[in-house]
């Protein structure tokens, strides 16, 4: 689709059944108005999330931290890969072989998990970061805020010879060792799924009760990826409501210009096989030999639920600033299984902002094909409701992440849902809601499957009704009612 400004003046008009006055409980606005959310920003890049007891935590690279009871303020824990972080107060020297073997003077992305012994474990790697030279290994704690001690280095790549599998370490079909997500399977089986560009991503059963890797296996099975594709920062959730295991990825480079985004794939099993909404094997998801980041070889692979984008605000809403991300990626995801909510939780730059990053949350549904769909706005604490056809109505912001891998920032376009059933403006095609809030929607001949969600705008500052849906494709769109007051 094209990528352009939106212009101040919609190409649809404006319906009256839009606007809200100042009566926040009238059920025919589409737009609300509320009391604002109170967001509290942090920066940890590539976070991975845990809940002990009533609070979220997540850890990321370079040994950052912070904690949240509601998802929305966040307070920083730790940052910096220094003597004193009160992760591991001692870090130079308690991962001294660590930073050592990879050249480095930082960490990576960790995961933190709790095994039965009460105990935390941080699964760490370093990684000098122009080659696969890397090592991960486990440090505990017998509280989720450390201090943690290291417990032993448990997989090497990037070497000159023999490799941790015993055979000769190729770098285009061997795993470099970051990016570990460790994860029990719906049967209490611990695994680790991991892995960054170089020979792809690979999964490996871990002892429950030490939460090393059981022996002989050496890297693991290979889930997909090959000759330095762009796909790492892998993390897995099994969803009891359809049975399957998601597998979480990022495609890209993490940088401004990286043209990052979040993918999935699922599985009926840990190990995979995964595929695509498509039906595509995941395993074929790999670069072309002898060429750098061929990324258009793997770009079809994969249902890509967000990339860049911006919502451009118009001259009718009050806000002269846009909601958008730039390169989103390296998530986490949580399931909360009282409450039946799913979270993403990740990080993002943004439109203007150069690499200055934050962790965003935005919650999560499964369609009615069972894939996830991820909610347009950051989470606010909002609850999907009971939905009639005149609140969905009316003129929305639309946006479609199509499926390449592009710095380019899909900008907003201006469409209609009429009462009708008909979609109008920069698509055309038709729309229902169905049950309490179903969506399905036919643009170009398309179909794309979801839900219809009330959520906050903070770039409107205003509650909005908004849609997010996939193609069997593995192409998301969302939609933002444009805020009139």
């Amino acid at each position: 689709m094209r990528k352009r400004t939106l212009t101040a003046l919609l190409s649809v008009s404006l319906l009256t059944a839009c606007s809200s006055g100042s009566d926040s409980g009238n059920t025919n606005s589409n737009t609300k108005i509320v009391a604002a959310p109170v967001f509290q920003n942090v920066s940890v890049h590539d976070p991975s999330v845990i809940k002990v007891e009533d609070t979220y935590y997540v850890f990321g690279s370079h040994l950052a931290s912070a904690k949240s009871k509601d998802l929305l303020s966040w307070t920083q824990i730790s940052s910096g890969v220094a003597d004193g972080n009160v992760l591991i107060p001692n870090v130079k020297e308690e991962l001294s072989e660590t930073l050592a073997w990879a050249q480095s003077d930082t960490l990576w992305a960790p995961d933190v998990i709790q095994l039965a012994d009460g105990k935390f474990y941080m699964y760490y790697d370093a990684c000098r970061g122009d080659s696969p030279l890397s090592a991960m290994g486990i440090a505990v704690a017998d509280s989720i805020e450390g201090p943690y001690k290291n417990a032993g280095i448990i997989l090497k790549s990037g070497m000159t010879g023999v490799g941790d599998d015993g055979e000769i370490y190729d770098a285009t079909v061997k795993p470099n060792v970051v990016d570990p997500d460790v994860f029990f399977d719906k049967d209490g089986k611990l695994w680790m799924v991991y892995g960054s560009y170089s020979g792809g991503i690979f999964v490996l059963q871990l002892d429950a009760k030490t939460g090393f890797p059981l022996p002989d296996q050496g890297y693991g099975k290979k889930l997909l990826g090959a000759n330095h594709a762009r796909i790492e920062g892998p993390y897995m959730l099994y969803s009891p409501e359809t049975d399957y295991y998601y597998l979480f990825l990022s495609y890209g480079g993490l940088d401004a210009s990286g043209g990052y985004n979040i993918r999935v794939a699922r599985s009926k099993n840990p190990d995979g096989p995964f595929e695509d909404s498509a039906g595509q094997e995941m395993i074929n998801a790999q670069g072309t030999a002898g060429v750098l980041f061929d990324d258009p070889a793997y770009s079809p692979y994969g249902v890509k639920l967000m990339g860049n984008f911006e919502f451009q605000n118009t001259e009718v809403e009050s806000a002269s600033v846009g909601d958008g991300y730039i390169s989103p990626g390296h998530n986490s995801a949580y399931y909360d299984k009282d409450t039946g909510k799913y979270y993403l939780i990740f990080h993002t730059r943004f439109p203007g902002r150069g690499e200055e990053h934050e962790v965003r949350v935005h919650q999560m549904f499964m369609n009615s094909e069972d894939w996830p769909v991820v909610a347009p706005h950051r989470y606010s604490g909002e609850t999907i409701g009971k939905y009639k056809q005149k609140e969905v109505t009316g003129d929305y912001k639309y946006i479609n992440h199509n499926k390449d891998i592009t710095a380019d920032v899909v900008e907003s376009e201006p469409i209609a849902l009429t009462d009708d059933g008909k979609i109008s403006g920069a698509v055309t095609g038709t729309w229902k809601l169905s049950g309490e809030h179903t969506a399905e929607l036919t643009i170009d001949g398309t179909i794309y499957y979801g839900v219809f969600l009330r959520e906050w705008n903070e770039g409107t500052g205003s509650q909005v009704m908004t849609f997010t849906a996939t193609s069997k494709e593995g192409v998301s769109i969302w939609g933002s009612h444009v805020s009139v007051e």
